[in-house]
């Protein structure tokens, strides 16, 4: 009988402790969407937003070596339709600017500039930029004041993994998986739940490559300098068409696609 006793006992506490854990799990889930739900009302809450921002692109060659590709950059956004945004790497040297009506690409090392009209607010912006001209603004998710919608997409598992720290600012670590990629992001805790960190993996490629974004020198409100969205052609440069604007990517042109991913 005290066998079957002590038996019994340990049955229970291991269907205790399956439960304990999907309890957790559950709880972890919510917490994480919450903070992420927090994350973006408040981007979504702020007329005027700028930052820096650190971009690494991982490249994987045929033979599986993965290549690197740094560049830094900063984004002025004024709601609903007012864009300026510039990036500095080994291959690019670009600014964009956006006024509510038309889109400027700049190619400052080139000295040439294309244009394109595309009325409408920075949302719309951004679709056009992904899915018309196959340029993506960095950290385009995080400008959308829908960000949460759009980040959770498509999400089959959410982990809020504690925290973690950024550029000497506590965050929030949460760890979500889609169909076609992972992702992480780092949230800054506090009363400005502003993205630190954020991170994409292509897990059906390859590899697994990433593409990661860290954030910095955050403002907001009247602390945004930028007033004028307009483009001044104070070098001259010469106007072109889309197409013969070359490296203005995170990939450089000559750094041609494989043919299997």
């Amino acid at each position: 009988m005290i066998g079957t006793v002590l038996k019994t006992a340990s049955v229970a506490i291991v269907l205790a402790m399956g439960l304990a854990t999907v309890s957790d799990a559950r709880a972890g889930e919510e917490e994480a969407k919450a903070l992420l739900k927090a994350m973006s009302d408040y981007l979504g809450a702020q007329k005027a937003i700028s930052f820096a921002f650190d971009t690494n692109l991982e490249i994987v060659t045929k033979d599986h070596q993965k290549l690197l590709l740094a560049s830094s950059g900063t984004i002025e956004l004024g709601r609903p339709d007012k864009l300026r945004a510039t990036r500095f790497g080994g291959f690019a040297n670009v600014e964009m600017i956006f006024d509510g009506k038309t889109l400027t690409v700049f190619g400052k090392d080139a000295n040439l500039y294309t244009q394109s009209d595309v009325p409408g607010t920075v949302d719309h912006l951004v679709e056009e930029m992904r899915d018309k001209l196959g340029r993506p603004v960095p950290g385009a998710d995080l400008l959308l004041p829908d960000a949460y919608d759009k980040l959770m997409e498509d999400v089959t598992d959410v982990k809020d993994l504690g925290s973690g720290v950024i550029g000497g600012v506590e965050c929030d670590h949460l760890a979500f998986r889609a169909k076609e990629v992972d992702w992480q992001i780092w949230i800054a805790q506090g009363d400005q739940p502003r993205p630190c960190r954020y991170v994409i993996t292509a897990s059906k490629v390859d590899q697994g490559p990433q593409y990661s974004i860290q954030i910095s020198d955050w403002k907001t409100g009247v602390d945004v300098g930028a007033e004028d969205y307009t483009f001044a052609n104070t070098t001259n440069a010469k106007k072109v068409d889309l197409k013969d604007l070359k490296d203005i990517d995170e990939l450089p042109d000559h750094l041609a696609m494989g043919d299997r991913k």
